[in-house]
């Protein structure tokens, strides 16, 4: 029998994902009917029952939603609307928890009879836990990345699949041949620009003052787009440090983590990489001092690192806002670069967290679970 399902995913990331889990859903049920909300790579998958919308929704910061209030709230209510017409089986919300998490829990006090699905788990961990147990009373399975997540949610009566992290199996098919050089480090400032222009001159004064004692060393910086390594480059002309091996690469992050000694990283996914393709690293982050603020009222973890929240300590150093300067960024690659007993033990510690991430094939398996929990409901089960 031909089950429908509907998705909702509202950035480009979550179209990234919706579509590896329409694929994989796909391959185990091919007559089953994929609608809903989503991005161009959703839409090439489902076809016109699927509405392109990340462009308009996918808004980043507080003052951005409340000035589009209005258009949200009508979205809202014309995607509630369809899905209580659709009738589907299940609808299954890809991230995006502002909008998803509402629409979760309206759907649920209608008492419509669908099954709802959480595909990504929102880190409710990290910034607001009082909503886990209202989180399980709305949804009726949870797919999550980490294995600390599965146990949060269960431990609140969510039934819970950890599916393992679908960066994986991008990762491993960018695996290169070849070893790290010794002599390279690499610099990767981010993919904003707002974080670019705050780190990257601090990482050009890093590279500065270490070629000038260790003039054999060479640092590649990861450029994500045009527009930002034109910006690096400027940086690097205005801190007059043109004479510095800086190259600047753009597109290729993942080659370069596989290639370095040793970097310096932005937090962020990046730093998933970094920690899964075993490069020694340090995160850095910094903001406007009123958003650094806000947030640590808001957030409630120890570290800010994936790899240090995965590992339950810090096995990575952060240096966050003003602890993000020249002086303990040079003094942590020095010791890196020149202390082998300090490089292995960070090595060793980095590959044990990486299998945190999970083996491969995360969509195959959140399809599994999406597929046992509609076809358990029609077998009465």
């Amino acid at each position: 029998m031909a089950q429908k399902l509907y998705f909702v995913a509202g950035e480009h990331s979550g179209d990234t994902r919706g579509a590896e889990l329409m694929e994989s859903l796909h391959a185990l049920r091919p007559n089953w009917e994929f609608h809903g909300l989503g991005g161009p790579k959703m839409r090439e998958r489902a076809g016109p029952e699927l509405t392109d919308w990340v462009e308009e929704a996918a808004v980043v910061g507080l003052w951005e939603v409340l000035k589009r209030y209005s258009w949200f709230k009508t979205r809202f209510e014309e995607t509630r609307r369809a899905i209580e017409d659709l009738h589907p089986a299940a609808v299954v919300f890809i991230d995006y928890p502002g909008f998803n998490l509402r629409l979760a829990r309206s759907l649920h006090e209608s008492r419509t009879p669908i099954r709802l699905i959480d595909y990504i788990s929102p880190q409710v961990w990290a910034w607001n836990k009082a909503r886990i147990p209202r989180m399980a009373s709305w949804l009726d399975l949870m797919l999550c990345l980490f294995p600390f997540e599965k146990e949060i949610f269960e431990r609140a009566g969510l039934p819970t699949v950890c599916m393992g992290h679908p960066l994986v199996d991008q990762l491993e098919a960018k695996r290169i041949e070849g070893g790290r050089e010794k002599d390279l480090i690499g610099l990767f400032p981010g993919s904003r620009d707002r974080e670019v222009e705050r780190l990257f001159p601090v990482m050009v004064e890093v590279a500065a003052g270490l070629h000038e004692r260790y003039p054999g060393w060479r640092f590649e910086a990861s450029a994500a787009s045009p527009p930002l390594e034109d910006c690096m480059r400027s940086i690097v002309d205005a801190k007059g440090a043109g004479s510095v091996p800086i190259e600047i690469v753009r597109g290729r992050s993942q080659e370069l983590m596989q290639r370095a000694w040793s970097g310096v990283v932005a937090s962020g996914t990046a730093t998933l990489e970094a920690t899964y393709y075993g490069m020694p690293y340090c995160l850095v982050y910094k903001v406007a001092w009123p958003t650094y603020l806000i947030g640590r009222t808001v957030v409630d973890i120890e570290h800010i690192g994936m790899a240090n929240i995965l590992a339950g300590r810090e096995i990575v150093h952060e240096f966050i806002q003003h602890e993000a300067n020249a002086g303990n960024l040079s003094a942590f690659l020095e010791s890196v670069m020149t202390d082998e007993v300090r490089r292995s033990e960070l090595v060793g510690n980095l590959r044990e967290t990486a299998k945190k991430l999970g083996g491969g094939g995360a969509a195959g398996v959140a399809a599994g679970a999406i597929v046992d929990l509609v076809e358990g409901d029609r077998n009465g089960h």
